[in-house]
C-alpha cells in the first residue's frame, strides 16, 4: 500500500500539492486524474522517491516494489525476446516463462518474427511497448503507468486494458481515455486545487462528487458573506449609540473571528467550436479505388472507395503501421495514389490536424503568431479569443512555440485549425497529449461541428461516441464499414485479437496451462500461416512481372528492327528506352525474387522449430 500524508509541492508560486493525502490500498487499481499541469507526473516520481515533497511524507511498506514505464532507451539483450524475459529475472528461465514473455509481447503488438530482432531495430514505439512488457513480466507490487496507450494501436491498448483488470497488485493510472480508466480502475484520485480525493469508482462519481462540493462551498460562501453585510450594517448604523455599545462590541469580535471563504477561482477549460464553411451539395468527396504503398510489392491498401457525406463522422482504424496515417494524407492531398482518385466538391473546405504536424510549428513565433498565419483575415481580436479558448489567456498567447509542452503545443495545432472555415475535418490522433477535459471538450466541438469528420484514433471512448462509419484496416487489407463501432465488433472483431493471460501482480505469473499453450500454437500456425503466404505472394508477382516484362522485351526488339529499317530515329529512342528500363526492372526483380526466396525459407525454418520447441514443452506437461 502506499500512504501519502499532508503532501506540499511547489515549483516557484506554482503550488501543485498544498496539504494532499490518500491512501491505496492493497490490491487497489486506482486512476490518477487532474489538469495538465496539475502534478500527477510529479506525483508518480514523488512516490518512486525521484523527487520529495517540500512538506509532508509519501511511506510504503519495506521491501514493497514500485515498477514505472521508462521512456528511457537502455537494452541489455541482443533480441527481443531476451530483453522481454529480462522482466521476468533473466533470459535462462524454463519454458513456461518464456512463454509468458511471448504471449505479453505479442499482446503488445511484436509479431513471432520479431522476437530474434535486436532491440535497436525497433521503432521508437516499439521501443517502449517493449519496455512496457518488461514492466509487466517483473509484476511489482505497484505498477505506475503515465498515459500508456499513446504509443499503442486500438488492438494493443484492448489487451492492455483486459491485462490490467487481472492485475494482482496495486495499480496508478494516468490517462486521457476515461473509458480504458473506467473499466480498469477500482478508485478514482482527482487533483484537484492542490488536494487530492479519492473515491470508489469511476471518473463520473468523482467529477460528481467535485462538483456538488464546490456547489456547497459557494453556497456556503454566499450565506456567509450575506451574514457578513448584516453585521457591518448592524455595527455601522449602532456604533454611536451608548444603548447598543455592549451589541456592537459583540458582533465587532464576532466580524473579527469569523473566518472569510475566499470565491473559488474558475477552472480553466477548453471551449470551442469548429469555423463551419457552409456546404449545401451531397457530397464533400469521393475517393474511387484507390491503392498506395511505399513499395510497389507491399501496398498498405488497395482498391478503396469511400464517399464522405455532410455529416459524416468516419473513424480509420487498425494496428499502427497499416497505413492510416498514409491514408489520412492522401485524402488531405499531401501524398498522391497509386491508382485511383480522390475528387472533391466544388465547395469543400478541408482542414487537416496530422500528427506531424507539430513539426511545422515556427518555434520562433509566438502562440498568437501560429494563429494569425492560418486566418484568411489577420484580425488580432480574433485570434485572441481562439488563443484564449485553447487555454492561452493574456499574455500566454505571447509565448513562444519552442517553449511549450506537447500538450500546449497540440492546443496549438487545434486553434490553428479552428481558425481557418472547414466543412470538411481530418484529425489524426487528435488526443495525444489532452488532458481528460480537453477530451471531453474536442468531442464535444466534433459532435456540434455541421459539417463532416474522418479521424485517426484508437480511443474507444471517442469511437463510441462520434463514429458511424468506420474505415478498418486489418488482416493486411483496409475496408469500409457501414455502422458504427459497437456494430463492427459484434458483427466482425479484430482479426486474431488474443486474450490476455493471467497478470503477474505480486508473484508474477510464471505458468502456462496446457490450453494456454494450445492457444499459442495456434496464433503461431496462423502468423506462419500468413507470413509465409505473403512471402510467396510476393515471389509470384515478381515471377509473373518478370514474365511480363521478358514478353514486351521481345516485342520492343522486334518493333526495333522495324523502326531501324524505316530509320524512325524517334521510335528507335522510345523502344531503346524502353528495353533498357525493363532490363533494369528485370534484374531489380530477381534480386528481390532471391531475398523473398530466402527469407520464406528462414521463417519457415524458423516458425517450425517455435511449433516443434512448443510441441515438446506440451509433451513435457
Amino acid at each position: 500500500m502506499v500512504q501519502a500524508n499532508g503532501i506540499v509541492k511547489a515549483y516557484g508560486r506554482r503550488v501543485l500539492f498544498d496539504g494532499a493525502s490518500f491512501t491505496l490500498g492493497a490490491g487497489e487499481r486506482a486512476g490518477l486524474v487532474g489538469r495538465n499541469g496539475s502534478g500527477k507526473t510529479t506525483l508518480f516520481r514523488m512516490i518512486l522517491g525521484r523527487e520529495l515533497p517540500d512538506e509532508g511524507s509519501i511511506s510504503v511498506p519495506r521491501d514493497y516494489k514500485a515498477g514505472h514505464l521508462s521512456q528511457e532507451i537502455r537494452f541489455a539483450a541482443d533480441t527481443v525476446l531476451a530483453e522481454a524475459m529480462l522482466g521476468l529475472g533473466g533470459d535462462s528461465l524454463p519454458e513456461n516463462q518464456a512463454y509468458m514473455a511471448e504471449s505479453v509481447l505479442m499482446g503488445l503488438g511484436f509479431q513471432p518474427e520479431d522476437f530474434s530482432r535486436h532491440p535497436h531495430e525497433l521503432s521508437g514505439g516499439f521501443q517502449v511497448r517493449l519496455n512496457l512488457a518488461k514492466l509487466l513480466l517483473a509484476g511489482p507490487n505497484l505498477l505506475l503507468l503515465d498515459e500508456p496507450t499513446n504509443y499503442l494501436d486500438i488492438v494493443s491498448s484492448r489487451w492492455l486494458g483486459q491485462f490490467l483488470k487481472n492485475w494482482k497488485g496495486e495499480l496508478m493510472l494516468i490517462t486521457h481515455d476515461r473509458d480504458f480508466m473506467d473499466a480498469v480502475t477500482t478508485h478514482t484520485i482527482g487533483i484537484h486545487r492542490a488536494k487530492t480525493r479519492k473515491i470508489a469508482g469511476g471518473t463520473h462519481r468523482l467529477y460528481e462528487q467535485i462538483l456538488a462540493g464546490e456547489e456547497v462551498y459557494e453556497r456556503t460562501r454566499a450565506n456567509d458573506e450575506k451574514k457578513r453585510r448584516e453585521l457591518e450594517e448592524f455595527i455601522n448604523r449602532f456604533r454611536a449609540q451608548a444603548t447598543r455599545a455592549r451589541a456592537v462590541q459583540s458582533r465587532i469580535k464576532g466580524l473579527q473571528k469569523k473566518g472569510r471563504l475566499d470565491r473559488l477561482s474558475a477552472e480553466k477549460t477548453l471551449d470551442f467550436e469548429f469555423n463551419y464553411a457552409p456546404h449545401e451539395s451531397k457530397w464533400l468527396m469521393r475517393a474511387e479505388d484507390i491503392s498506395f504503398g511505399y513499395e510497389p510489392a507491399a501496398p498498405l491498401f488497395e482498391n478503396l472507395n469511400l464517399s464522405v457525406g455532410r455529416r459524416d463522422r468516419i473513424a480509420v482504424i487498425g494496428r499502427n503501421g497499416q497505413g492510416k496515417t498514409t491514408l489520412l494524407k492522401l485524402l488531405a492531398g499531401e501524398i498522391k495514389p497509386d491508382c485511383g482518385s480522390v475528387s472533391l466538391g466544388s465547395r469543400t473546405a478541408m482542414a487537416h490536424f496530422g500528427q506531424t504536424n507539430v513539426s511545422r510549428l515556427d518555434p520562433s513565433r509566438t502562440v498568437e503568431e501560429e494563429i494569425l498565419d492560418s486566418m484568411a483575415e489577420h484580425r488580432r481580436v480574433a485570434a485572441r479569443n481562439i488563443c484564449g479558448a485553447m487555454l492561452f489567456e493574456g499574455d500566454d498567447a505571447l509565448k513562444k512555440i519552442s517553449v511549450l509542452s506537447g500538450g500546449e503545443k497540440s492546443r496549438v495545432l487545434l486553434g490553428k485549425l479552428i481558425a481557418q472555415p472547414a466543412n470538411l475535418l481530418l484529425l489524426d490522433e487528435p488526443t495525444n497529449h489532452l488532458d481528460m477535459e480537453s477530451v471531453d471538450a474536442l468531442v464535444e466541438a466534433i459532435e456540434a461541428f455541421e459539417g463532416a469528420v474522418i479521424m485517426v484514433t484508437h480511443s474507444e471512448m471517442i469511437l463510441r461516441a462520434s463514429a458511424t462509419r468506420l474505415v478498418v484496416f486489418d488482416g493486411g487489407r483496409a475496408r469500409v464499414f457501414e455502422g458504427a463501432y459497437e456494430d463492427f465488433l459484434r458483427q466482425v472483431g479484430w482479426k486474431g485479437e488474443q486474450a490476455p493471460k493471467a497478470a503477474p501482480g505480486k508473484n508474477g505469473g510464471k505458468t502456462a496451462s496446457r490450453k494456454d499453450m494450445r492457444r499459442l500454437r495456434a496464433e503461431i500456425v496462423a502468423m506462419r500461416s500468413k507470413t509465409l503466404g505473403d512471402l510467396q505472394a510476393r515471389i509470384r508477382g515478381a515471377e509473373e512481372e518478370i514474365i511480363t516484362l521478358e514478353e514486351r522485351m521481345e516485342n520492343d526488339n522486334v518493333a526495333l528492327i522495324q523502326a531501324s529499317m524505316k530509320g524512325d530515329g524517334g521510335e528507335i529512342k522510345r523502344l531503346s528506352k524502353s528495353i533498357h528500363d525493363a532490363k533494369e526492372r528485370i534484374e531489380a526483380l530477381f534480386a528481390e525474387l532471391e531475398a523473398a526466396t530466402g527469407e520464406l525459407g528462414k521463417n519457415r525454418c524458423e516458425f517450425d522449430a517455435r511449433l516443434a520447441g512448443l510441441d515438446e514443452r506440451q509433451r513435457g506437461n
